[in-house]
């Protein structure tokens, strides 16, 4: 079982994309700011994608708003010649570009006002992951091209499954040029213009089914998108490419709670078998104490024997509270090792828990001193 050493994973040149990906609620966000915050003030030139970021983090990076675009985060330590740039996942703005960069402005125009699209580009399930992948794509064209960055952080989508990061970009692709939308374009070209019977017969059940005006926006929208199916497929297929060369890192975070836990042994695992470079697992929030050697039953029975002789009842409820403190210890500590000796070749470390929020560049630098302790 080895420590993770993510110093030496930031300082390598030869590192140019970190991922951070896990369970919703562990701390992902964060680990992915601290990391570039901590890149940054060693020498890199860093853009950090965040993906819908609480807005005490946009201020703690010292920013007012963060948006599609990346922005320059001020007052990171210059010393080293590093800078560091954040920004938030826009998925609509995001989906618009990608419209708007592959077809002609006629096609644009149509795809961009059509009902349908909008509500597929805004709220449909896995484009905020496919989008992720896309924007990380545009990221790394333009750094290859005009060097900006030689570091880029992504922060992935918080997913109820581990696997929704990994397969929303052929789920997308698999959607946009899949039978369905082909069935809509089908009574107007090709072989299949022979069966337009059965197509009617099909196109007046969904008629039924979805409204007119529904199945007229799908088909309207097809129809215009078509010269676009193509290319989702093998963007999301360079992307994956992408994510597989060694200059990438996959970092899991997890908490020391069962349901995180199992998270990531079961993406370390999908990892694994896609071939994608795991760099190790972040354990966060893992509760400590400045007493370790006054267990919680020792400590309970000393609370006991100040309560019966009426003696201090503020040092009696401080040890009470010391021996809850010291239950969830131990507790962490025997998930976190089972899960450790569960994954052996897997380099881990523990982060421990703070008692309050992150809310500036100085919380962040806390952090990013944790998870390289």
């Amino acid at each position: 079982m080895a420590d993770l050493d993510l110093d030496a994973l930031i300082d390598d040149p030869k590192t140019r994309i970190i991922v951070t990906c896990g369970a919703g609620g562990v701390g992902k966000t964060t680990t992915a700011a601290a990391l570039g915050l901590r890149a940054a003030e060693r020498g890199r030139k860093v853009v950090v994608l965040t993906i819908d970021p609480a807005r005490r983090l946009a201020q703690s990076l010292g920013l007012t708003e963060l948006d599609n675009t990346p922005r320059a985060v001020a007052d990171v330590d210059p010393i080293n010649g590093g800078r560091l740039d954040a920004m938030m996942l826009d998925m609509k703005r995001t989906f618009d570009e990608v419209v708007l960069a592959h077809a002609t402005p006629e096609k644009a125009e149509q795809i961009l006002a059509n009902p349908f699209y909008v509500a597929l580009s805004s709220s449909f399930a896995g484009t905020q992951e496919y989008m992720a992948m896309e924007k990380l794509g545009q990221l790394h064209k333009q750094a290859e091209r005009t060097g900006e960055w030689d570091l880029i952080v992504v922060d992935t989508p918080p997913s109820r499954s581990a696997l929704d990061f990994l397969d929303a970009p052929e789920r997308l692709a698999s959607l946009l040029e899949g039978r369905f939308l082909r069935l809509l374009l089908a009574p107007a070209r090709g072989p299949l213009r022979l069966m337009s019977a059965g197509v009617n017969l099909a196109m007046s059940v969904m008629n039924k089914v979805l409204g007119a005006q529904v199945l007229t926006d799908v088909q309207t929208f097809a129809a215009a998108f078509d010269t676009l199916f193509g290319g989702f497929r093998e963007r999301a297929e360079k992307t994956v490419a992408l994510l597989r060369e060694p200059h990438t890192a996959f970092l899991v975070v997890a908490a020391p709670q069962n349901d995180a836990l199992r998270e990531a042994s079961y993406f370390t695992e999908r990892l694994r078998e896609e071939k994608m470079p795991l760099a190790g697992v972040v354990l966060n929030r893992v509760t400590t104490t400045h007493v370790p050697d006054l267990s919680a039953e020792g400590s309970l029975a000393a609370a006991e024997k100040l309560e019966a002789a009426e003696k201090s009842e503020l040092t009696a409820a401080v040890l009470r509270l010391h021996a809850v403190r010291m239950q969830q210890v131990v507790s962490d500590r025997k998930r976190a090792d089972r899960f450790r000796r569960g994954h052996r070749a897997i380099a881990t470390i523990d982060v421990p828990a703070l008692p309050d929020d992150v809310h500036d560049l100085t919380g962040l630098r806390t952090i990013g001193a944790l998870l390289t302790a």
